[in-house]
């Protein structure tokens, strides 16, 4: 079977074998494999060790961005805190050289004390906790060997999750679903708990032993009643199925069609495939690999992961037929198992999964935007004043989205080669979508709508060629020239000696052509009169140093002018200078600069010195700066990223009231009284600058580190007391400004 080869980036590590509680829907020591009695009760560190080598070696073989890593078990908190530690230490650093880490704890909770909440902190461990509902609900299955009840340690430890200095660890519950559970009373105990996220787990369970009755009426009861509620928490599995009704991706293995990347090291080190594995047959889910022997890109060309990656074509004949199977994907891989026909059967939760994609089908709930609302666990993390590199991709594909109907309206108008855009579409939808992500593709388009004096609609041309001669297609544009120059966004601009210039693109090169001469460009290189975009690698990270972009004077400061190789040197040494730096004094901001960031926009230098960045709400992603050293680089990075953040989840919600236009409110920055919404800008980007200091303050112990820090902390608390006084906050912006009042008051003097 042909299918797509696709690098893991979720790795779930069994960190120990045993655990305190005597589940009995454990899918690990109650189902067909009993593979946890031959193995090692914890992972030794020659183990732990291995493993981190392989993710970090499967990463930067693939240029992954980041991985994501749950400890799991068994019970990974039996480890007991000074061998926790000890992986975690191993873990870190060992990945976060090459990657961004996104990790992650799953546990019982009954052993979640403070100084385990301490070192979680410590290391950036989000924490997973699973809870079945009430104590009726948690007590029919999570109790220990003697029967005894574990909800109320649970619920204590929840307590403490929901504390201000460990609210940053609260990653959310996991609940598997009985139907002899309530439904409304499951969800009103876990929404007792302030959840950010809830993950509805259905039994494992296959056609061979099936489950003891339906689940669909369960499932949507519980929807309706979170539908009914607003949506207060992120509801992992009913979210995968809206999105991917939208034809977006899945948040779960459990539905959709979309390529497996999650793979199981056990505490011997083997490779495995998901647990859920475990409940098909003896030895369920094993690679016969081990990270002592095989490497992860080992692992994915194994015929079991091959198959998860297949699409529909893995699928039952009976599951390619139905009309909701691009949202179903067939669930859980495991829940498709048959002695008789191995995975070739539809679910045996098929009828459960189809009644409940109807139900959201035709309820989808309220719409924010295009992509609809931000999921709960996104916008919390953006709330906390950080945003992974998962939520800042969801706000990139929200912008690319305004851009492309912006786009589409200035071009059905009026402008040459609206045609020709939607044939490269056709052709390159990819470089399409590069090109339109263009920060400053917006920014024409908006100047255009708007009436813009200096607006050229048939700028609409630039960006088809542009698409043109980055996709080596055989097409030819005329674009008219402006301001003397002809430039192609992402690709560079041309002094030109004509009003128009016609673009012809082929495969490796490109030739412009206009009365009287031409030139042609091959692999970038320039020309005569032909300057090409300045793309600076950082990291990893391609960034452009967009010096020639005609409508980067949007920003509120001058731009400088085009650089020399020289100068386009040291913008390159100085932005690799502030990113080591943020990896220092900003390591929760790096992952969503490295999704987010597209442009820098050279700035003019203030003629006293003075610090000079900007950002523009209509150029996602382009951050204008003034050279400066690599400390002062990094906090003005860090300070526009902010700014470009939260303009681009206002375009999806709401945080601000139409009518708190013309409130004002005093902010410590400013010395005239700021609009709501310009309070909440400087705030949000003040609480990020904040915790630059707060890092620069504990590290070096300087008294100048720890004054900005308490300026910046106080300027942004004072703020937030500000704009949680009074009615200037939506519903939505009040939870948002709640999450920043979370991170600020966490912070020690």
């Amino acid at each position: 079977m042909e299918t797509p080869w696709r690098p893991l980036r979720h790795f779930v590590l069994k960190v120990h074998s045993r655990c305190d509680l005597a589940c009995d829907h454990c899918y690990i020591y109650e189902h067909a494999d009993q593979s946890w009695r031959d193995r090692p009760v914890a992972m030794a560190p020659e183990t732990v060790r291995s493993a981190a080598g392989r993710i970090a070696q499967h990463a930067a073989r693939h240029g992954l961005p980041s991985v994501g890593v749950v400890l799991h078990g068994g019970e990974p908190l039996l480890l007991g805190p000074r061998r926790l530690r000890a992986v975690l230490a191993e873990l870190r650093p060992a990945i976060t050289r090459v990657c961004e880490l996104d990790l992650r704890l799953q546990t019982n909770a009954v052993r979640l004390d403070e100084t385990t909440c301490e070192l979680l902190l410590e290391f950036g461990v989000k924490v997973g906790v699973s809870l079945d509902g009430g104590r009726a609900e948690n007590d029919r299955h999570r109790r220990y060997r003697n029967g005894a009840s574990s909800h109320d340690r649970v619920r204590a430890a929840l307590r403490r999750l929901r504390e201000p200095r460990y609210r940053p660890l609260y990653a959310g519950l996991l609940c598997t679903v009985d139907a002899a559970n309530d439904p409304i009373a499951v969800y009103e105990a876990l929404r007792a708990e302030e959840p950010p996220r809830i993950d509805l787990l259905l039994p494992h369970a296959t056609w061979d032993t099936p489950p003891l009755q339906p689940l669909g009426g369960w499932l949507t009861a519980f929807h309706d009643r979170w539908a009914a509620d607003g949506q207060p928490f992120a509801v992992r599995l009913f979210d995968s199925v809206r999105s991917l009704g939208l034809g977006g991706p899945t948040q779960t293995e459990a539905v959709g069609v979309d390529a497996g990347d999650v793979v199981v090291i056990e505490t011997d080190g083997a490779w495995e495939e998901p647990d859920s594995m475990k409940t098909t047959a003896p030895g369920g889910g094993a690679t016969g690999l081990t990270v002592f022997d095989a490497s992860a890109d080992d692992v994915t060309g194994l015929p079991a992961m091959r198959r998860r990656r297949a699409g529909l074509s893995a699928l039952s004949a009976t599951c390619r037929a139905c009309a909701v199977v691009r949202q179903c994907g067939g669930g859980l891989t495991a829940h498709r198992w048959s002695r008789a026909a191995g995975f070739d059967n539809p679910s045996v939760y098929c009828d459960d999964l189809k009644e409940l994609i109807i139900t959201i089908n035709e309820h989808p709930g309220p719409v924010t935007g295009d992509l609809g609302a931000l999921p709960a666990d996104a916008f919390d993390g953006l709330g906390y004043g950080y945003g992974d590199a998962a939520a800042i991709a969801l706000l990139a594909e929200a912008e690319l989205a305004v851009n492309r109907a912006l786009v589409s309206e200035v071009a059905g108008e009026t402008a040459a080669g609206s045609r020709l855009l939607a044939e490269l579409e056709r052709q390159a939808p990819e470089v399409f979508d590069e090109v339109l992500r263009h920060p400053f593709v917006r920014s024409w388009a908006v100047s255009c709508l708007d009436g813009g004096r200096d607006c050229d609609p048939d700028w609409a041309a630039a960006i088809a060629a542009a698409v043109a001669v980055r996709a080596g297609l055989g097409a030819e544009v005329p674009v008219r020239a402006h301001g003397g120059r002809i430039h192609l966004p992402t690709v560079g601009f041309f002094a030109a000696p004509a009003a128009e210039v016609t673009v012809a693109a082929g495969p490796g090169s490109f030739t412009l052509r206009w009365p009287g001469g031409r030139a042609t460009i091959a692999g970038g290189d320039d020309a005569r009169g032909w300057h090409a975009a300045r793309w600076v690698d950082v990291d990893g990270v391609r960034i452009l140093l967009e010096d020639a972009d005609p409508y980067r004077d949007r920003l509120p400061h001058a731009a400088a002018g085009h650089l020399d190789a020289t100068a386009a040197g040291g913008w390159s040494a100085a932005l690799t200078g502030a990113w080591e730096v943020l990896g220092r004094d900003a390591p929760g901001q790096l992952g969503g600069l490295r999704e987010g960031l597209r442009a820098i926009v050279p700035l003019a230098p203030a003629p006293d010195g003075t610090l000079r960045s900007a950002t523009s709400r209509h150029a996602f992603g382009a951050l204008g700066v003034a050279r400066t050293d690599a400390p002062e680089l990094a906090v003005l990075l860090v300070h526009e990223f902010q700014h470009t953040k939260l303009g681009a989840v206002l375009d999806l919600i709401d945080l601000v009231p139409d009518d708190a236009g013309d409130d004002r409110l005093r902010v410590g920055w400013r010395p005239d009284p700021r609009p709501v919404e310009a309070a909440l800008q400087g705030a949000y980007a003040h609480l990020a600058v904040a915790d630059v200091w707060r890092r620069r303050a504990e590290r070096a112990g300087d008294d100048p580190s720890r004054e900005r820090f308490r300026r910046y902390r106080d300027w942004t608390a004072a703020a937030i007391d500000g704009l949680r006084t009074g009615d200037r906050l939506t519903p939505a912006g009040a939870r948002f400004v709640g999450r920043m009042a979370d991170t600020v008051g966490a912070w020690t003097a």
